[in-house]
């Protein structure tokens, strides 16, 4: 069989990187002064004024887009599905509000204020909104913003389908409701607990995934996101010199090299996020980095597991590729 390593993985490209226009027709003396200018490195000034860093560009003050993210629970999915749109403007600079738990009309109302107020001549604030109830999301869509209705065209669209009219009710997707479910999310948050960075073996068999990685490659979150989203049974072990001896597995893990998972880095990141535990020490140093994680791969492809380079990766990202991999996706 050939290798199940996972290649070329997706690039995060995160909003906030903006660049001034490339063309400047207004002459020197026409442009707008400033005295709260800040040069952060040559070629790029930002502005702290508005209450934010933002962009001068030598035509003056650039404002952000603020952007709401609404909704009558937890805010969560407005949050992740609003910021999943915002993140295709790069050059862009948004300012993030959430409120969540819009619950009553007059609520709605005392938000539509506070949105309007955000409204400036040149700006105008994106509105994100997952509000179910009805009457509540009619008063938020008196706003002067831009009103992006993230539930209530797309509800239209399968009451159609299904021939059936939905409830419009509100509260959270994230609420305890399938009781079962949840507890088998806490079940797995407390063995990735347990498991974490090799504490314990006990019960390793359970495990779905262990991922292996140097330290500082992103193990831990990564096992906490796949426990408490997607209810995984995960341990993770850190990959060390005395492991590193050999291409050998590390004896515990052996047995279950089927459900092994690696994680590796660039010597460049892992250095920099170990100078910040660790500054200037061995540990830290690009020398040491690059050997183990030299080191970890070898190991990895010698036992054919799969592996991805963390430093271009959200953990979302390096969650789904790890349940695809390993076949692992979950029917709800």
């Amino acid at each position: 069989m050939g290798e199940r390593r996972v290649r070329d993985p997706v690039t995060v490209a995160y909003s906030g990187d903006t660049k001034p226009p490339e063309t400047d027709t207004t002459t020197k003396a026409a442009r707008p002064k400033c005295r709260d200018i800040l040069t952060i490195r040559p070629g790029r000034k930002y502005h702290k004024g508005c209450g934010t860093v933002c962009l001068v560009s030598d035509q003056g003050h650039v404002e952000p887009t603020p952007a709401f993210f609404l909704a009558g629970g937890t805010g969560i999915s407005a949050e992740t599905l609003g910021n999943m749109i915002l993140r295709q403007f790069p050059n862009v600079t948004f300012v993030r509000q959430k409120i969540p738990f819009i619950t009553s009309v007059e609520a709605a109302g005392e938000v539509v204020q506070m949105l309007d107020a955000a409204k400036t001549d040149t700006v105008t604030p994106l509105v994100f909104s997952t509000v179910a109830d009805e009457q509540i999301r009619s008063e938020l869509m008196r706003t002067q913003c831009a009103f992006i209705d993230l539930f209530g065209s797309q509800l239209d669209e399968v009451e159609k389908v299904l021939h059936a009219e939905a409830a419009h009710k509100g509260g959270s997707a994230h609420a305890v409701r399938d009781q079962a479910r949840y507890d088998s999310r806490m079940k797995a948050v407390e063995y990735a607990i347990e498991h974490d960075d090799g504490a314990s073996f006990r019960a390793i068999e359970k495990a779905e995934v262990i991922l292996l990685a140097p330290s500082r490659c992103g193990k831990t979150p990564t096992t906490m996101y796949l426990a408490l989203q997607h209810s995984v049974f995960v341990a993770n072990y850190p990959l060390v010199d005395e492991d590193l001896e050999s291409a050998k597995l590390p004896r515990p893990i052996a047995p279950y090299a089927d459900k092994c998972f690696g994680l590796i880095s660039t010597a460049a990141r892992l250095s920099a996020v170990r100078n910040e535990r660790r500054p200037g020490s061995k540990y830290a140093s690009q020398a040491q980095c690059l050997f183990e994680l030299r080191r970890a791969e070898a190991m990895f492809r010698a036992h054919k597991i799969p592996f991805i380079n963390s430093s271009t990766m959200s953990i979302e990202e390096m969650a789904a590729v790890i349940m695809q991999t390993l076949k692992l996706n979950r029917v709800h």
